[in-house]
């Protein structure tokens, strides 16, 4: 059942964050072979000026292997893992960076880092992670969120995760996203806390008036498939025509998209969205050509 496709760069995230060219990033830990060849791929596309940040001498020797001249780009060498996040942080509060990606660290210890408030890089919402996934070059995203930062949200945290979703939507050209607030059921069941939650969640964005249409619970099947809907009589803005899928939990979103990254070839382009800056996190198993989608992903996720 594992996909053997090849994974691909969306254009339309390549597209929108040419808009923006050659954003300062710094690369947290780098100096291994596919962190250094995602961000000579993204130079190449212009997205980004890079800051390295890590052990100089592993970052020269990958870069002379890739055959790429990096002389015109900074260099901080520090050969100490944990304290490659510092550095990062500080560049990042003092703006001197606008974009940190993530290289060969663990992402609990950058995020340990980032998170202190000595480095004031939190806004008044909350951070989390965004999904946009794609299996052509040329498909219409599916958003997942959140399947990496908020383990378990209660109802105020999903709010802030809804917002975060529906201005990074509005960013990649979504004027008014259809967002699923997914649970295992439509009804609405006190033995199924998400779906109550769900409609806690449509409720509140009703009341709000948030520029988006919202609606849960709804279960994978009828956030996706007109197909389910038609079958199943389900009337609403959202049901079968998601762009945006809200997840229960953190095993939900991280299983979802594993599963569409290894069934089916998607390209999954990750971005912590919420901050300051925006934070690209990815698996040191990630493709190169998610890795650039990533960056595409963060820069289009900036103000």
């Amino acid at each position: 059942m594992l996909s053997n496709k090849q994974i691909v760069c969306p254009d339309n995230l390549l597209e929108r964050a040419n808009k923006k060219k050659g954003v300062k990033a710094c690369i947290v830990n780098a100096g291994k072979p596919l962190p250094m060849l995602s961000i000579q791929d993204a130079v190449a596309e212009k997205l980004i000026e890079p800051i390295f940040i890590g052990d100089q001498k592993e970052i020269l020797k990958c870069a002379e292997n890739l055959k790429w001249n990096i002389s015109n780009y900074q260099i901080i060498n520090e050969i100490i893992e944990n304290k490659t996040a510092a550095i990062a942080a500080k560049l990042a509060a003092e703006d001197h960076i606008k974009i940190i990606i993530k290289g060969h660290i663990h992402t609990d210890i950058l995020m340990k880092e980032v998170l202190k408030r000595e480095y004031n890089l939190l806004n008044k919402t909350r951070l989390s992670h965004i999904w946009h996934m794609t299996i052509e070059k040329n498909d219409k995203p599916l958003i997942i969120t959140d399947g990496v930062l908020n383990v378990m949200p209660n109802v105020k945290t999903k709010m802030q995760i809804l917002k975060n979703v529906i201005s990074f939507s509005h960013r990649i050209g979504i004027e008014r996203p259809k967002i699923a607030i997914l649970s295992a059921t439509e009804e609405i069941l006190d033995s199924v806390p998400s779906s109550v939650e769900a409609a806690e969640l449509t409720k509140l964005a009703k009341q709000e008036n948030l520029n988006a249409d919202v609606f849960g619970p709804l279960a994978f099947d009828n956030a996706i498939s007109k197909k389910s809907v038609a079958i199943k009589g389900i009337k609403n803005d959202v049901a079968g025509i998601a762009d945006v899928l809200l997840v229960p939990n953190v095993e939900t979103g991280n299983a979802l998209v594993k599963m569409l990254v290894y069934f089916s070839g998607a390209c999954a382009a990750g971005v912590i969205v919420g901050g300051k800056v925006p934070i690209v996190i990815t698996s040191r198993s990630d493709e190169a050509s998610a890795r650039l989608a990533s960056i595409a992903a963060a820069v289009v996720a900036l103000d």
